[in-house]
């Protein structure tokens, strides 16, 4: 339902990485997603979408197996409720705003804190 949204994203990377900007994705398998291995997710995610920014090996993002990266947004923020939440971080590690699933990437809100982060 939300892969579309890595059109956004890419678009959102290419806007602003210049001014700093990383954007990462992180396969998981938690979600009940369509994608149940790597190869089929960067095939997803490189093939139908054109993503060229980093895309991570699947991890669990929730619950007690969460990757220790999850856990620490987790910690600061909240866990992610579904695929494609997005997180905000600053460049010393700490998480200055969170965004739902739902939340599009051409979402004035998220533009306005990526403005306002960098």
């Amino acid at each position: 339902g939300y892969t579309p949204q890595f059109k956004g994203l890419e678009a959102l990377y290419e806007r602003y990485r210049e001014r700093g900007l990383q954007v990462i994705g992180f396969a998981s398998d938690d979600f009940r997603q369509e994608a149940k291995d790597e190869e089929k997710a960067a095939e997803v995610c490189y093939v139908n979408y054109g993503v060229s920014f980093d895309m991570y090996a699947q991890v669990h993002v929730r619950g007690a197996d969460a990757h220790p990266l999850f856990r620490e947004l987790a910690r600061q923020s909240e866990a992610p409720g579904w695929n494609f939440y997005k997180y905000l971080v600053d460049r010393e590690g700490k998480v200055v705003a969170a965004f739902p699933s739902g939340t599009a990437p051409e979402d004035k809100a998220l533009r306005a804190a990526i403005e306002k982060l960098l």
